[in-house]
């Protein structure tokens, strides 16, 4: 039990007068309410929760060849876009099939402003090509900025900072449709032969 003593003690050469009774209080229920409201204040506080974005991905089928089947998108190369996640916070992009108009985008870091502009702006500009209906190849449907699809592929060395800055781009300038998939080795050599 804690207690305090409060009690004034007399030196020498000091009058001998009446003795005082010492006060003590006693300092335990004190400590019992400290700790029940720290205690209160733990399990009741909400902690921050993590930010999550949900992601749909396709169940695999039992059977291989049928699997293969279901995996193919038909899309055209005037709607499609590719994005090679590749290392070093390095992204490489193109629209298409058109490998040689490739662009390199260096330093994809938070801290990086003009990195994540120069992904945001082509993904717009060509919504807002495809939203005006420039690409006469195919005058049947009207064009739309909802039919831009993007493959998004990480690489091996590619960092998970970088995936999740893309799919938050993704989801930033509204393209609805996208999806990630493996990279396969064309895309690789395509990385590393890129202009630096």
């Amino acid at each position: 039990m804690a207690e305090l003593d409060t009690s004034a003690k007399g030196g020498k050469g000091k009058k001998k007068g009446p003795k005082k009774a010492s006060t003590r209080i006693d300092l335990t229920p004190m400590v019992d309410l400290a700790f029940l409201l720290v205690t209160f204040f733990m399990l009741t506080t909400t902690f921050s929760k993590p930010q999550v974005m949900d992601i749909v991905m396709p169940v695999k089928d039992k059977n291989p060849a049928q699997e293969q089947e279901s995996q193919k998108t038909e899309v055209k190369q005037s709607e499609a876009m590719t994005i090679i996640i590749g290392s070093g916070d390095t992204l490489v992009y193109y629209f298409g099939l058109d490998t040689n108009k490739l662009q390199t985008i260096a330093d994809f870091k938070p801290q990086h402003n003009e990195a994540y502009d120069a992904l945001r702006k082509p993904i717009v500009d060509k919504q807002a090509e495809m939203n005006r209906g420039t690409d006469i190849s195919d005058t049947s449907k009207p064009k739309n900025s909802d039919n831009l699809f993007v493959v998004i592929k990480p690489t091996d060395f590619s960092s998970y900072q970088n995936l999740v800055d893309v799919l938050d781009m993704m989801n930033y300038t509204g393209v609805k449709k996208y999806a990630i998939v493996d990279v396969a080795e064309s895309d690789l050599i395509l990385f590393h032969n890129r202009k630096k």
